[in-house]
């Protein structure tokens, strides 16, 4: 009845209508043989485009992933040196502020017991010099007051026997 009508409402004649059918099955099976293998390749190439595709995605993200551990890995690492670095170089500071100071101790205390032997020799040698003069001066002035020469070695053992007794009392 559909097809009654369909052919009734577009006149068309079987004759044509038996064409167009021929020629639907003609293009059909052309279409088939040329284009449908070519078409399927395609689709198929492309589909294996998109699954190879996916695959390097895969890929290229178990890689990436890979990458960012080892970059990771080398940052932790690479802090862990640095630390290890700065650790060994405070503790390089101190042992040589340690050894500074201790040298800087020990040139001060030689240049202090340098200073106090210099003294000490100063001081004896200020001492001798002091006893010789008092010995000259006592000398000249006993000989004025006796008027005759005394002995130079008994009036200097008198005097430092005097001054000795004057330094030990001075000393304590």
């Amino acid at each position: 009845m559909f097809s009654v009508d369909v052919l009734a409402g577009t006149k068309l004649a079987s004759g044509d209508m038996f064409f167009f059918i021929l020629s639907f099955v003609i293009l059909m099976l052309l279409v088939k043989h040329f284009a449908w293998g070519p078409v399927t390749k395609m689709m198929q190439d492309r589909a294996d485009k998109v699954a190879n595709d996916i695959d390097a995605a895969e890929t290229a993200r178990q890689e990436a992933e890979k990458l960012a551990g080892e970059r990771r890995e080398a940052l932790q690492s690479s802090r862990q040196e640095a630390s290890t670095i700065v650790t060994d170089a405070k503790a390089v500071g101190n042992k040589q502020r340690d050894a500074i100071v201790s040298d800087a101790q020990a040139s001060a205390a030689a240049l202090k017991q340098s200073a106090t032997a210099e003294i000490e020799q100063e001081r004896q040698d200020a001492l001798a010099g002091v006893q010789n003069d008092v010995a000259d001066l006592s000398v000249q002035i006993a000989a004025k007051i006796i008027q005759k020469e005394l002995k130079i070695e008994d009036q200097k053992a008198l005097i430092d026997s005097y001054i000795e007794g004057l330094g030990a009392s001075h000393e304590a």
